[in-house]
């Protein structure tokens, strides 16, 4: 076979034909975020297959991120739908390239300028409380960089679902998985904090008057500003992501050269 050139198949195999099938499953969502997959000897018979070929597909979900098998017998369970194909993504991204980090930002201002404005169309008398809730407490842990970045993922997380933009909550929740670790390294680069403060209370400004251009314009401003740094944060790490636990003036410029 030469190089580079894939050979025909005349079948697929049994673990395939099995993958095919759970996947679809998953995808139709007959097996809901969150749920128990059934065990295996249900699914072995289910499927009329033996537990190695079983066994065989769900380990490509595995790795595909849309399974996860917990310890202690606990059994397998389905992802969130952000977490699908979010192990694969993470390994192309491993090597730190400046090439993958600035696509990640420009995906990520695509996703949260829309689901800012959308949430200034569609948020709650709740959401909005909320949102005004976790500013307040980012106020009162700007010394603790673990805190902080948590309250302003949940600022963030209240705007998405605010959006009621369900693909888009989903693509928000991926981009954050992924960029993760460049998000906690720049959190850790002193005197950020206020001026974040005041970026998302501005942000927070323009959903409440239900402004959905201003609602926009800040947002695009505010991620904006997370590319000045990238250069500097992919030149000092090259090591591969860490997974943590997530975590003033009405205008569309902000005075600060960096964001949370």
């Amino acid at each position: 076979m030469t190089a580079g050139v894939l050979s025909k198949v005349n079948r697929t195999t049994l673990a395939a034909d099995i993958f095919e099938q759970l996947i679809g499953h998953l995808m139709s969502g007959e097996w809901k975020e969150g749920s128990r997959l059934p065990p295996e000897r249900v699914l072995c018979v289910d499927l009329g297959v033996g537990r190695a070929a079983l066994r065989e597909a769900l380990r490509a979900l595995e790795i595909m991120g849309m399974i996860e098998t917990r310890s202690g017998g606990a059994g397998t369970f389905v992802c969130g739908r952000s977490q699908f194909f979010s192990r694969p993504l993470l390994w192309a991204i491993t090597g730190g390239a400046e090439k993958d980090l600035c696509q990640l930002l420009e995906a990520r201002k695509c996703v949260e300028v829309e689901l800012a404005g959308f949430a200034a169309e569609r948020a709650t008398a709740e959401q909005l409380e909320l949102m005004t809730t976790h500013i307040e407490t980012m106020s009162n842990v700007v010394d603790d960089t673990n805190a902080f970045l948590q309250c302003d993922f949940d600022f963030h997380m209240t705007i998405a679902r605010a959006a009621e933009n369900q693909i888009l909550l989903d693509a928000f929740q991926l981009i954050r998985n992924l960029m993760r670790k460049w998000i906690l390294e720049k959190a850790h680069i002193g005197g950020l904090e206020s001026m974040a403060l005041k970026q998302h209370r501005a942000i927070l400004q323009a959903i409440k008057m239900k402004d959905c251009l201003e609602a926009r314009k800040l947002m695009g401003s505010h991620l904006e500003l997370t590319g000045l740094g990238s250069d500097r944060l992919t030149r000092s790490s090259r090591t591969a992501p860490h997974i943590i636990q997530p975590q003033a003036k009405p205008s569309t410029e902000f005075d600060s050269q960096n964001e949370l």
